[in-house]
């Protein structure tokens, strides 16, 4: 049935609706629409625009069915497709949200917020093909607008149409020749362009382009750093054409002028000193012996730059033998004397040479013994205490625990009061494996400075991998507003650190649905980092601010690559896995049962609390909402934010879909991470559980490529091909043939899974994961528990590299086969282990995390920090 005509008078009536919809004032446009609706009930359009008044009104559920009733009575109306869109669209629905917007545009393709509306979430959704034409109609509408211009140009670059973005920039620029020499925009949109002139390879035209607007001669471009910046990078690769050797002499000098001009504005630019040495074709990452010379020739032309400290470190990097020593002396004496806290850091990287490495550590205890023994003011008492500091941490660093804390010990017994000792401290007692004196040590250094933000995290993170989870939120809390736990506030600031740490935590101690909450909860913020670049789609062209945007764009589409973002996966995959595995696992961690007096007087608590935070009692509640009723206010389109049902994740342990959430949290990781070999076997756990065999040996060939000694893969390996060759029946063709030729190319089919196993342990004898991964196997053949054990006890013995990290795999191991032996090996490696407490009791580690707590030095100590609100 068609929709009714309204009459004149009553057209009028919905224009006055809508725009009372526009300038929000919603109580009126609620009576005008039932002022309609009285006269016309079946108006969709009508109906569409009071259920959008509704949902602004706070009564969502019923504005979102009148709003779909509305549809049914006219899907030809673009006001109804409008209204559903923007529904979708405050839902994140942005998909589906655009395409009620096409569908919208389909009755009206030139309505201009429509397209505009399309636009953004055609961006949003990397839809860029679709873009181009939206683009292109917004400024057929607005052909004088430059910011449809622009936004041509920037839908042109997405799509990859790099000639046709250049082409429209230069016709924005013929109408901006005009707009003065201290445009902010046209700057941006001239260094735009540059940079679309690179992408297309026409490294000359983008560099005669930055010499025309050049701001010394007078040019339009303003920020003259980035601009030199961009030259000599465009130069490198004009160097690198087919051009004869007159130009490229030309364009090395250019470059040389360039690089160096940058030098005079930061003598410590790390990457400038790399540009002038790559522009004489010495490479920093890769100097030979024939190159050496040269390149300590150009840094010494900035080594007596005052204040400047890149050039002389960059020396140290090409340096060898003697002239290191020269070098190395003269710099350390200079950091050590000053009291640089971050010396050891900058250091670090020198650590890949063993030459250079051990040099270092002489030169560090020949200072030591001259500034021990040194008399009067000829050295400073902190300088003495600097080269101590230096020393521990390199000691640490090089896993001689026992040699750090002792220097350490004499450095906190000639100054105790100084935070960064203990901070060391814990970070050695952490590489020993020994949580607990971490947290201990790190609280140590709070005590000293109660306001320091950053030692308050750490001594948090510590307490966290301490298995000491309320005296961390303790800790915690002092970022957080008073009044509610601080993990709710922690996660609204999406600390990640926090929850990836408090996740572990969780998971280490078995609760692993506090951890699987913990886990989401990470993968909610990366949801939440997408969603925020919405408001940047428009803002950005409007405000031309090109070149952050689309770096922006490019950032977000690989976000979740992030460390954290990974770990989470990995973490949440192999949870759900050992859900599915045992089934009896998930039941295991609910609580036990309480009765129904105990359960109704936990409402009863739990209700009044909630009044208390209200501010007033509960027997108000109905007049409180009475008096909101009377009170309308625009709630927005926004759905409230849903009230977590199950907060410590005990129904989500019990879900029936395990490896379908585990392989919804992999989507597309295994494409945007190719060289991460976790993600590889993640995948790869769950796709052979779901007997998706393709995919799952694609997973280790992969990973095969990555590391094909790995211990995890040559498990995996032996699983697979025995899941594969025990089915009741082979898989069809063409599946099968294909599996068959892939599992081969990974082990052959003549070799047995036993001399595959055997002949990885005799290649790896020495390696303590290879000989977990080897018993991994000997347990998939059936072995007996008696012979899975001896092999896994081979660890303990020569000539076997074990430390405590492996040890530990190796105990949790045994605990996870339910092996009787596993309280055998946690006491051979706690007496092997001095400085660990990886491997105490229980009870013991119980006594530990009393004794902290008892001790008083948790959070109560040390001044409260300033709240963040």
């Amino acid at each position: 049935m068609a929709p009714p005509i309204l009459a004149q008078k009553d057209k009028k009536l919905f224009a006055d609706l809508l725009s009372q919809y526009e300038n929000r004032q919603l109580p009126k446009g609620r009576k005008t629409a039932d002022q309609i609706l009285k006269k016309y009930p079946e108006h969709g359009e009508t109906m569409c625009m009071k259920g959008l008044i509704l949902v602004h009104l706070g009564q969502r559920d019923e504005g979102i069915n009148l709003v779909k009733e509305g549809m049914r009575k006219d899907l030809s109306s673009h006001i109804c497709w409008h209204v559903w869109a923007l529904i979708q669209k405050s839902e994140h629905k942005y998909e589906d949200a655009l395409k009620s917007y096409i569908q919208a545009l389909k009755f009206d393709k030139d309505n201009f917020n429509i397209l505009r509306d399309t636009a953004v979430l055609q961006t949003q959704t990397r839809q860029f093909e679709g873009l181009v034409e939206t683009r292109h109609n917004l400024l057929r509408l607005r052909p004088y607008n430059r910011h449809h211009w622009v936004g041509l140009a920037v839908a042109y670059q997405l799509n990859g149409n790099l000639a046709d973005a250049a082409q429209v920039l230069e016709h924005i620029e013929g109408f901006l020749r005009n707009v003065g020499s201290h445009n902010v925009e046209f700057s941006e949109l001239l260094m735009y362009h540059v940079r679309i002139l690179e992408d297309l390879g026409d490294f000359q035209s983008a560099v005669d382009m930055l010499e025309s607007h050049d701001w010394a001669k007078g040019g339009a471009v303003l920020d003259r750093m980035a601009s030199t910046e961009l030259k000599a990078r465009l130069l490198a690769k004009l160097k690198e054409s087919d051009a004869d050797d007159e130009k490229k002499t030309n364009w090395t000098e250019q470059a040389d002028a360039a690089w160096r001009w940058l030098l005079s504005q930061n003598a410590d630019g790390y990457e400038y000193y790399k540009g002038l040495l790559a522009n004489q074709g010495i490479d920093l990452a890769n100097v030979t012996d024939e190159n050496r010379e040269k390149a300590l020739e150009m840094l010494r032309g900035y080594i007596e730059v005052p204040f400047a400290t890149a050039s002389r470190r960059l020396a140290l990097h090409v340096a060898t033998g003697q002239e290191f020593k020269d070098l190395i002396k003269p710099y350390l004496t200079n950091a050590l004397t000053k009291g640089i806290p971050s010396l050891f850091a900058d250091l670090k990287p020198l650590y890949r040479d063993l030459v250079k490495r051990q040099i270092i550590e002489d030169t560090v205890e020949e200072l030591r013994a001259t500034f021990a023994t040194s008399t009067g003011d000829s050295v400073e008492p902190t300088t003495y205490l600097w080269a101590l500091y230096l020393l521990a941490q390199h000691h640490s660093y090089l896993g001689r625990h026992k040699q750090a804390l002792e220097i350490l010990d004499i450095a906190i017994a000639h100054t105790p009061t100084l935070p960064e000792l203990y901070m060391t401290r814990a970070r050695a007692l952490k590489r020993a494996g020994d949580p607990h004196g971490a947290a201990r040590a790190m609280n140590d250094a709070r005590l000293l400075d109660g306001q320091d933000r950053f030692i308050n995290t750490k001594t948090g993170k510590y307490l966290l991998r301490a298995g000491m989870v309320n005296e961390a939120d303790a800790i915690f809390s002092k970022f957080t507003r008073g009044g509610a736990p601080p993990a709710i506030d922690l996660e609204e600031m999406q600390a990640m650190h926090y929850l990836v740490e408090q996740g572990d935590s969780y998971r280490r101690a078995g609760k692993l649905n506090l951890a699987l909450k913990k886990y989401y909860v990470i993968q909610k913020v990366f949801e939440s980092f997408r969603e925020d670049q919405y408001e940047f789609h428009q803002y950005s062209i409007r405000k031309t601010i090109l070149n952050v945007y689309t770096e922006m764009l490019k950032w977000e589409d690989n976000v979740r690559s992030h460390p954290s973002f990974i770990h989470a996966a990995v973490a949440t995959v192999q949870i759900w896995v050992a859900l599915y595995d045992d089934a009896t696992l998930g039941p295991s961690l609910q609580p036990p049962e309480t009765t129904a007096s105990e359960n109704s007087s936990k409402k009863a608590i739990n209700k009044a609390k909630k009044a208390a935070r209200k501010g007033q009692p509960e027997a108000d509640g109905a007049n409180s909402k009475k008096a909101a009723a009377t009170q309308p206010e625009d709630r927005g389109l926004e759905p409230p934010r849903l009230t977590d049902d199950d907060p410590e994740g005990l129904k989500l342990v019990l879900a029936e879909d395990p490896l379908e959430r585990a392989d919804k949290y992999l989507t597309g990781l295994s494409e945007l991470v190719p060289q991460n070999m976790d993600i590889c076997f993640a995948v790869y756990d769950v796709a052979i559980r779901r007997k998706k065999y393709l995919q799952a040996v694609r997973m280790l060939r992969r990973a095969h490529l990555l590391d094909s000694e790995h211990p995890d893969l040559h498990s995996r390996i032996a699983h697979l091909r025995n899941t594969v060759s025990s089915l009741p029946e082979p898989i069809s063709a063409p599946v099968g043939p294909m599996l068959a030729e892939s599992i081969a190319s990974l082990l052959p089919a003549e070799v047995s899974l036993e001399l595959f196993n055997s002949q990885y342990l005799q290649k790896h004898s020495s390696s303590p994961m290879a000989i977990v991964a080897h018993a991994k196997v000997a347990q998939i053949l059936k072995a007996p528990q008696d012979e899975v054990d001896s092999i896994l006890f081979t660890v303990l013995k020569e000539p076997v590299q074990l430390d405590h990290e492996a040890a530990f795999a190796v105990l949790s191991y045994l605990k996870e086969m339910k092996s009787p032996r596993a309280v055998e090996f946690r006491i051979a490696c706690n007496d092997r282990f001095e400085l660990s407490t990886l491997f105490r009791s229980d009870e013991e580690i119980a006594a530990l995390q009393r004794s902290f707590t008892e001790s008083g030095e948790s959070s109560a100590d040390g001044e409260a920090l300033e709240t963040v609100i």
